[in-house]
């Protein structure tokens, strides 16, 4: 006898499927956004579906996805559009991907140099099934977007390559010229928000990106809400300053579904506004604390402010 599966419609993330629902809040009105649409929107989408490509503002649900298309500003997701991983606060589909389509570069490349992007961030889903947890591929459309794009600014959005031994050299030898990696949460939230990470870890692989190319800008974010307690962000304010991170961004979760870890508070803008003067206190180059802030939201915009910065700080202005 034959079993055959049904793929089509199993559940985009089958591990949440036996977890209780929990409340979803009404929005304030500072969390609204415009629906999206326009010339602009369209040709973006047009160009991501006819290279076959992913995009992180669709995959996860991006509030800001219509202000960024309509300006031809996409987040390319690499390595498919399912995730190993199954954090409690994410949309992304999760399960076993399928293999990496080796065509891939050449096709982030080519949309990138379509949209006439002077800055690109490309993102991807955890790939604990390889042995470099994909390194060699994020290295090979840096690479790619370099020939057919050169003078596109690239950063790069990366997991955490847990238990991949020589995965972030890889990837700095390529040179992004911003190397984020997003710590999400404090570290008392780790177990129930991000299960599959480790926070200390995070914090040690974006050190080590500045020990291995002092050059390349670094970058890291979290999402409030999620019922930390604003001495933890404080303190992994500290942590990231320690590790000697240039970028912070600050923004408000959002629930995606009931079956999603729940929304504990909505930010306000007074309180973002806050976070954002204690962070340049402590030093960072660039920081960005909004409810709508995420990680690429005006990235082009932002990584121009960051290198000011640095270059001020030098004393070359």
């Amino acid at each position: 006898m034959v079993t055959v599966l049904n793929t089509l419609n199993r559940p985009r993330h089958p591990e949440k499927q036996n977890r209780p629902e929990t409340e979803v809040l009404r929005k304030p009105e500072w969390i609204r956004v415009k629906a999206p649409g326009g010339a602009g929107w369209s040709e973006t989408a047009g160009i991501v579906r006819a290279n076959g490509l992913h995009t992180v503002c669709e995959e996860a649900g991006c509030p800001n996805i219509g202000e960024c298309w309509e300006k031809k500003h996409a987040t390319f997701m690499i390595m498919g559009d399912t995730c190993t991983r199954a954090c409690a606060f994410c949309n992304v589909r999760t399960g076993m991907p399928k293999a990496l389509d080796q065509d891939e570069p050449q096709k982030v490349g080519e949309a990138v140099a379509k949209l006439g992007l002077s800055h690109v961030v490309i993102t991807s889903v955890d790939r604990d099934d390889l042995s470099d947890g994909g390194a060699e591929h994020f290295a090979r459309v840096i690479a790619s977007i370099r020939s057919l794009s050169p003078g596109t600014t690239i950063e790069i959005l990366t997991p955490d390559f847990l238990r991949k031994p020589g995965a972030i050299e890889v990837v700095v030898k390529a040179r992004p010229d911003v190397f984020n990696h997003n710590m999400e949460t404090v570290p008392g939230r780790y177990l129930k928000v991000r299960p599959g990470a480790r926070y200390f870890h995070s914090l040690r692989l974006l050190q080590q990106v500045k020990e291995l190319d002092p050059s390349i800008f670094t970058k890291s974010g979290i999402m409030v809400g999620l019922g930390e307690e604003r001495n933890e962000v404080l303190q992994l304010m500290d942590d990231l300053r320690s590790a000697e991170v240039d970028f912070m961004t600050i923004g408000q979760y959002l629930q995606p579904t009931r079956k999603h870890h729940r929304v504990e508070k909505f930010v306000t803008p007074d309180e973002f506004k806050a976070y954002e003067t204690v962070a340049y206190a402590k030093g960072f180059l660039m920081v960005s604390s909004s409810p709508l802030t995420r990680s690429s939201h005006h990235a082009g915009d932002d990584f121009a402010k960051l290198r000011s910065a640095r270059e001020a700080k030098l004393g070359r202005n």
